[in-house]
């Protein structure tokens, strides 16, 4: 179902006379690693490395891939158009080759007037098919353009909503084509607007308000505990796509003038068993947003976002609450 373009990541190699290639995958594709590596040798002679750690978006790009390997082939992901312009990576975006037009016609009464249309990259391919059948039951459709981290109009991150925004103004709400909460939570928490998420594969069409509700409880309980906190740990990621200095930076200097202690780390895979050993209060995470909002139950101590950390320490009001974003 998703296209993983074979034949064109072979004749990219050849042409680039490489002698060995690496190849990067989320974690829903590794199951298909050996197959493509196979594919890869079988066609052009050349020694494939599979790359077996984490990988949940480009932010996560293997850029130190010279190391061990000519060139590199990254799936699943639309490059970051601000942080890498390398001409030996290649990204395989594994797009959707499937029909929605059936299943958003059957949908259409559910939208209101003026929507605002949404993919991950896999779908992205879907949103013209989706526009032009709903512009023929009458409705007034938007995709908005994001900043310098999306490729495509449309498109939403995990960790950024600005195409979204682009147009929230617009519209009553936003139609997400795709699979999972974590990217269409992101556009709920960043634009205040409806959000509703149609699965392409089930052509089932549901709301993310209970999974955002929920979350926010679990934000504001996380926030009300730092507030007692007199040391925080503000992480730095190594990776491409998620290093932020400058708001680490910032954030221990607003950190330190209200009494409190702000260290900083640098690492790059934050997990509960890396931050163990340091004797805070508590933490405050700049990379990835999901991180705290999917894994906080994980942390012995409250683990906040740059914004979330602003309220605990009385910088930032509860009524100004907003979703971490990464921009460009």
């Amino acid at each position: 179902m998703f296209d993983l373009r074979l034949d064109d990541i072979t004749e990219w190699i050849r042409c680039k006379c490489f002698s060995s290639v690496a190849i990067q995958l989320p974690e829903g594709l590794k199951i298909r690693a050996t197959e493509i590596a196979d594919h890869i040798f079988s066609n052009t002679n050349v020694p494939v490395i599979i790359l077996g750690d984490p990988c949940y978006g480009a932010c996560d790009l293997y850029v130190n891939y010279k190391g061990i390997a000519d060139g590199l082939v990254h799936f699943g992901h639309s490059p970051i158009p601000s942080i890498s312009d390398d001409k030996n990576i290649l990204f395989v975006e594994a797009l959707a080759d499937l029909d929605i037009r059936k299943g958003i016609r059957n949908i259409a009464d559910a939208l209101p007037k003026k929507v605002g249309l949404l993919a991950t990259v896999q779908y992205i391919n879907t949103l013209k098919d989706a526009k032009d059948v709903l512009e023929d039951l009458g409705k007034k459709v938007l995709i908005g353009k994001g900043d310098g981290r999306l490729k495509y109009d449309g498109q939403v991150l995990g960790c950024n909503c600005s195409a979204a925004e682009s147009v929230a103004d617009g519209v009553d709400c936003f139609l997400y084509i795709g699979e999972g909460d974590f990217h269409p939570l992101a556009a709920a928490f960043g634009v205040g607007k409806e959000i509703k998420v149609f699965n392409p594969i089930t052509n089932e069409l549901r709301l993310v308000d209970d999974v955002r509700d929920r979350i926010l409880r679990k934000r504001f309980a996380a926030i009300e505990k730092a507030k007692d906190a007199r040391s925080f740990l503000v992480i730095v990621c190594t990776k491409a796509g998620q290093r932020r200095d400058r708001v680490a930076d910032e954030l221990i200097k607003n950190i330190n003038s209200t009494g409190r202690k702000a260290y900083k780390t640098v690492m790059e895979e934050i997990t509960p068993d890396s931050l163990l050993a340091y004797r805070v209060d508590a933490y405050v995470n700049t990379a990835c947003p999901r991180l705290a909002m999917d894994d906080s139950v994980r942390y012995g101590k409250p683990i906040l976002t740059p914004p979330e950390a602003e309220v605990a320490i009385g910088l930032r009001e509860w009524d100004d609450y907003e979703f971490d974003a990464i921009r460009d």
